[in-house]
């Protein structure tokens, strides 16, 4: 494997960014817009928005760096911020223990271990096995958060029902085995569906709320929509997230809060306690979990 990957262009944005919680006052929920505009303006510049997937690795980087704003660990979130995008568990504990010259040389090597350390998270769903875009997931409890991200710049209506009935069967078939799990659908669309193809956006919507469960266990337990402009002949200055045309329910905000919302109930309070104390904005007075 070579010294870079497909998320190696986003790191020394990650590098930096912000990793504040994003529960304001109110207890509402703030994505880190910005920090999305500014990654995917590195694909977009670089004139890759879709043949290559960079576009759509820009949007799993950013999803990824939301769920350890709200207090997940470094490691538990996949893909990490850093090369081996997937690391296990029981790998992080063991390299945070072992002799520190070990320990780096093991991190060298780990990139170019697969087997070990891969790039992507597969997980097996009820039928079959399903790459997921944006995991938290271990041994010992399974699958707890898993995303699936797509992206759409052209072509708005041809290919929606395609995206529909890919999500609809990706969403059976990872609930029909993690029913606990918080599974979730985030689709990010270039805004000029809004002029060149407003019904397609009209469809968008509607498909964003059809998508999750309604009782049947059958849907997502979230679903979210963002809509990303720029023009095309100065996309890494003019990049920026659209938000009026959203309606509430299914914007960004609401998508993280009911992913993360999820993973609590699913798991006793000694565990995630960093994720439970910034989503309430106080100490929670529990021994935590040492694994979690």
């Amino acid at each position: 494997m070579g010294a870079v990957d497909a998320f190696s262009a986003f790191d020394a944005l990650l590098a930096v960014a912000a990793a504040d919680s994003p529960w304001a006052a109110d207890g509402a929920y703030e994505p880190d817009f910005a920090l999305l505009a500014r990654i995917l303006g590195v694909p977009v510049a670089a004139g890759h928005t879709t043949q290559s997937g960079r576009f759509a690795r820009g949007i799993d980087a950013w999803a990824a760096h939301e769920l350890r704003r709200a207090g997940f660990g470094p490691d538990e979130v996949w893909p990490r911020a850093t090369r081996p995008r997937v690391l296990p568990h029981d790998i992080a504990e063991m390299l945070a223990k072992l002799p520190a010259a070990l320990a780096n040389e093991l991190r060298r090597r780990l990139p170019d271990l697969t087997s070990v350390a891969p790039t992507d998270a597969k997980v097996l769903g009820r039928a079959y096995a399903k790459q997921v875009d944006v995991c938290v997931s271990r041994w010992d409890r399974g699958p707890e958060l898993l995303i699936s991200t797509k992206a759409q710049t052209s072509s708005f209506g041809k290919n929606l029902p395609n995206r529909f009935e890919e999500a609809y069967g990706d969403a059976g078939n990872l609930r029909g085995r993690h029913p606990l799990a918080a599974v979730g659908f985030l689709f990010v669309q270039r805004s000029t569906v809004l002029t060149s193809e407003p019904d397609a956006f009209e469809r968008t919507v509607d498909m964003i709320r059809t998508l999750r469960e309604r009782g049947d266990a059958a849907g997502y337990t979230a679903t979210g929509l963002v809509l990303v402009g720029w023009d095309d002949d100065a996309p890494d200055a003019t990049m920026a997230v659209v938000h009026d045309a959203v309606p509430a329910d299914v914007a960004a905000p609401q998508f993280f809060a009911a992913m993360i919302a999820q993973v609590l109930r699913a798991t006793p309070v000694t565990m995630h306690v960093a994720v439970r104390e910034r989503r309430e904005g106080r100490r929670i007075p529990v021994a935590s979990d040492a694994s979690g």
